[in-house]
């Protein structure tokens, strides 16, 4: 009889000791979902701006409207973009087309003097300082979660359980257009 109360005994430290790992990983999961849609709040406000911007700069440059049409198209793409690879993807496009508007006010010092464009100016480098924070944040929740599925003992559930590895949010190939300064041709 007291065989059966420590064989019991045994598989309910056992079965507390699973559904600790699980709820660990849940935990881990959440904080990975939450920090994607801190990532995504920070973009749709990027998303906003980035037609005021464009219509700042229009009324000054009117003949570079192939730039206007590029950071338009990647607005768009990046509005659509599902996942945080295509998200990835699609905002590194937004950037380096944005860089490009950006860099046109060098060659219109009136532009550049006008304080609508100054502070819309300012707004996109606070947000894009936001977005690199967040994901920053979402990279270690990512990294913390991957770790966490992959390490034993949990490494003996996580894919019965469901859990499967997630991706980075990274600037993949992209990164080296991305440092290069934008050229401006007239």
């Amino acid at each position: 009889m007291s065989t059966g109360w420590i064989v019991l005994g045994i598989i309910a430290v056992l079965a507390f000791w699973v559904f600790g790992i699980y709820n660990r990983l849940v935990a881990m999961g959440q904080r990975v979902s939450q920090s994607f849609a801190d990532i995504d709040v920070q973009l749709k406000q990027r998303h906003d701006l980035v037609p005021n911007l464009v219509e700042t700069v229009k009324g000054y440059a009117t003949h570079e409207k192939s730039t206007f049409e590029e950071v338009v198209r990647a607005r768009n793409a990046a509005i659509s973009a599902q996942g945080p690879a295509q998200v990835a993807a699609a905002e590194n496009q937004l950037t380096g087309a944005l860089r490009q508007l950006i860099a046109l006010s060098e060659a219109y010092p009136e532009l550049k003097a006008n304080t609508n464009f100054q502070q819309l100016q300012t707004e996109l480098s606070d947000i894009e300082n936001k977005i690199a924070a967040s994901r920053r944040f979402f990279n270690n929740a990512v990294q913390e979660y991957n770790t966490g599925i992959q390490q034993f003992p949990a490494v003996l559930f996580a894919a019965t359980l469901g859990f499967a590895r997630k991706e980075f949010f990274d600037l993949g190939e992209t990164r080296g257009q991305l440092e290069q300064a934008p050229s401006v041709k007239f």
